[in-house]
């Protein structure tokens, strides 16, 4: 099988998007040729049997060179890819399909967000088949829907090695775009009870703002810790690529996260399996865990049962957390693995 996969950024250095490279070192191990066609490329280390064309955007290029690359590798490629495999950005179903079905060759779609809108409408209709991590991942009732889970490498996401000595502290981490949809803010606010109980703690915020909203959404959020006395206990990281993720996971107690959307992040996952006690709101990751763990889970936006939770965790314990995250560990060990998910990719292709 040769597959051509349609994606927008390649590069290990990216801090949102770093992990697909990972996602095309697995297609590369179970398919027999990988063509790339990313947006943007930066730094890439892939096997001899995967081939990178960039549409130019690290380099300026406007839309209309990106469209004239985009039809001319697809083109130009035709005999070298049999599959198409768009990862998440909906817009190429529609710009590709004419000649991809001129071509006769399948569409797959991946998509995981909880988000509908007009262009992921039209793109399901269009797609042979839509990948997604969970039910809740694509809220579109189709019979194309194929649910292969998220995809996690647990060589790489991993607890620490060695013993972690006793500490007075505990270590908060969150990681995600700087975005009302993450509800920063509610995370703050649990902080800023915690104080006020006397528990000794620090936060650890890794991300960064993509819009001109969102850089005003983390202004105030810098104001909100400057007035609730946060600043020496709050620690703005910044993006991390996922080379140096897993370190500051292991370092960490427990991963707080509360998200506005219904899919289930990756990030949680990835947490879960570096050793972190993930305590969120996300209604995905409640589906999964809520009959093995219901004490990590609490309602959307809600600080005060986040602080009690905390609190709840903060007096086990390393080794009692250890073994309430086990079982959780375990299932997503089993169900969202990253050679599991490329597997069950090929799998579609290579049986329907």
């Amino acid at each position: 099988m040769k597959l051509l996969i349609i994606t927008q950024v390649l590069d290990t250095e990216h801090p949102i998007l770093g992990f697909f490279h990972r996602w095309v070192e697995e297609f590369a191990s179970q398919v027999d040729e990988v063509q790339v066609i990313a947006l943007q490329v930066g730094t890439y280390d892939l096997p001899p049997n995967v081939q990178v064309y960039s549409l130019g955007k690290e380099s300026g290029a406007n839309r209309l060179k990106y469209l004239w690359r985009f039809y001319t590798y697809s083109w130009q490629l035709r005999h070298s890819y049999d599959e198409v495999f768009v990862h998440m950005n909906q817009q190429y179903v529609p710009l590709g399909y004419p000649l991809w079905k001129l071509l006769r060759k399948r569409i797959g779609l991946w998509y995981a967000h909880g988000a509908v809108s007009r262009s992921l409408e039209i793109a399901v209709r269009l797609a042979d088949v839509v990948f997604t991590s969970t039910p809740q991942g694509l809220q579109i009732d189709t019979p194309k829907r194929v649910i292969v889970g998220q995809g996690i490498d647990f060589a790489h996401f991993a607890p620490a090695s060695a013993e972690r000595p006793m500490r007075a502290t505990l270590e908060l981490i969150t990681v995600g775009r700087i975005s009302a949809s993450k509800n920063l803010a509610t995370l703050l606010a649990a902080c800023s009870l915690l104080q006020l109980q006397g528990v000794s703690f620090h936060f650890s915020i890794i991300g960064t703002p993509l819009t001109e909203v969102d850089i005003q959404y983390e202004k105030n959020l810098h104001h909100y810790c400057a007035e609730n006395h946060l600043i020496d206990s709050v620690s703005w990281i910044g993006g991390v690529n996922q080379v140096k993720l897993p370190a500051y996971l292991q370092q960490a107690d427990i991963f707080i996260h509360d998200g506005a959307t219904q899919s289930l992040d990756k990030v949680l996952l990835e947490a879960v399996a570096a050793g972190c006690v993930v305590l969120s709101s996300n209604a995905a990751y409640t589906a999964l865990t809520l009959p093995l763990a219901p004490q990590n889970l609490f309602m959307s936006t809600d600080s005060s049962a986040l602080a009690a939770r905390i609190i709840e965790c903060s007096q086990m314990s390393e080794s009692v957390r250890s073994e309430v995250m086990l079982p959780i560990r375990q299932v997503i060990q089993k169900e969202h693995s990253i050679q599991g998910l490329i597997a069950k990719i090929v799998a579609h292709y290579i049986c329907v």
